[in-house]
C-alpha cells in the first residue's frame, strides 16, 4: 500500500468505519468465517446444476489459477479445460495434474514461512482435466462448445471484460451452463474506469454490475439464479481478505 495511502479520503473513510461503523451494516448478519473456505469448491457444489450434466459432459474453467475448480468439475464431466493468463498459475496446475500435489510455502510472520502440501483428492480421475495459458478475451479458436462455463473472480481482472463475455454463446451448448462470480472489486489498475461493467452513476442513476450483465447476457442466456459466496484469502498467520462474490447461473437459450 502507498505511502500516501493514509491522506486519502478513502483511508479516511474505511478508519471511520472501522472506528465507529455500526455491526449491522459493516459485517451482513449470520456471516460465518469458516463458511469462506474452500470457495472454488463451493463454485461448483453450490452453483452448478450437476444432475443436469450429461455424462460426455464438458467443461470451460475459464481465468482457473491454479485449478480446484477446474479438478472438482472432473467429478462430474467426462473432460474440462482450466485456462488462465498466467504461466505460472498455469505451470503449478499441470504439475497437481501430473503428480497429485505440490509442495509450498506460506508466509507466517515477515519472513518467517511454514512449508504447506497441496494435494488432489484421490477420488478424482486428474486425466480427465487438462490446462493451458490463455486470454479470457481472445480464446483460441478450436476450443469448441462446453456443457458448462465457470467464470469465477475473473471479470472485474480483465481489461475488457465486454469482449470476454461476447465469447460465451458460442461457447455454451444451447441448454448449457453459465456460472459468473465476482466481488466486482472495479479497480483502473485492471480494468480502465470506461470498461468497467458496474460502480459508477451514468445520468444520475446508479450502475450496477448484475443489471449490466443482464443487458449483455439476455439475448442468448436466461438467468436462473443468483447467490452470495463469501471467500476468504490467507495473505500471512494473521491477517485475511474477507469477500463476498456474487455468483450468478445462466442456461444458454
Amino acid at each position: 500500500m502507498a505511502k500516501g495511502y493514509y491522506e486519502t479520503d478513502r483511508a479516511v473513510a474505511e478508519y471511520l468505519a472501522f472506528h465507529y461503523g455500526s455491526r449491522d451494516w459493516i459485517l451482513p448478519a449470520g456471516v460465518n468465517v469458516r463458511a469462506a473456505l474452500d470457495f472454488p469448491v463451493r463454485c461448483v457444489t453450490q452453483c452448478v446444476k450437476t444432475n443436469q450434466l450429461p455424462s460426455s459432459a464438458r467443461a470451460l474453467d475459464l481465468g482457473c489459477a491454479v485449478g480446484r475448480s477446474s479438478f472438482e468439475l472432473a467429478r462430474h464431466c467426462y473432460e474440462v479445460i482450466g485456462i488462465d493468463f498466467s504461466k505460472k498459475f498455469i505451470s503449478v496446475a499441470r504439475q497437481m495434474q501430473r503428480e497429485g500435489s505440490v509442495d509450498y510455502q506460506l508466509v507466517q510472520e515477515g519472513e518467517l514461512m511454514r512449508k504447506q502440501r497441496a494435494v488432489v483428492s484421490t477420488g478424482i480421475k486428474r486425466n480427465r482435466v487438462c490446462f493451458e495459458t490463455g486470454d479470457a478475451m481472445n480464446l483460441r479458436p478450436g476450443l469448441g462448445a462446453f456443457d458448462l462455463v465457470l467464470l469465477a473472480n475473473l471479470i472485474d481482472r480483465l481489461r475488457d471484460p465486454r469482449r470476454c463475455l461476447a465469447q460465451l454463446p458460442k461457447l455454451v451448448k444451447c441448454g448449457g451452463q453459465l456460472t459468473i462470480t465476482s466481488p466486482y472489486t472495479w479497480l483502473a489498475e485492471y480494468t480502465p474506469r470506461k470498461n468497467w461493467l458496474g460502480g459508477f452513476v451514468r445520468a444520475g442513476k446508479a450502475v450496477h454490475t448484475l443489471d449490466t450483465l443482464k443487458q449483455i447476457l439476455a439475448p442468448n442466456f436466461r438467468l436462473a439464479g443468483r447467490r452470495d459466496l463469501t471467500f476468504l484469502i490467507r495473505e500471512h498467520s494473521r491477517k485475511f481478505q474477507l469477500s463476498f462474490a456474487e455468483a450468478t447461473v445462466w442456461i444458454r437459450k
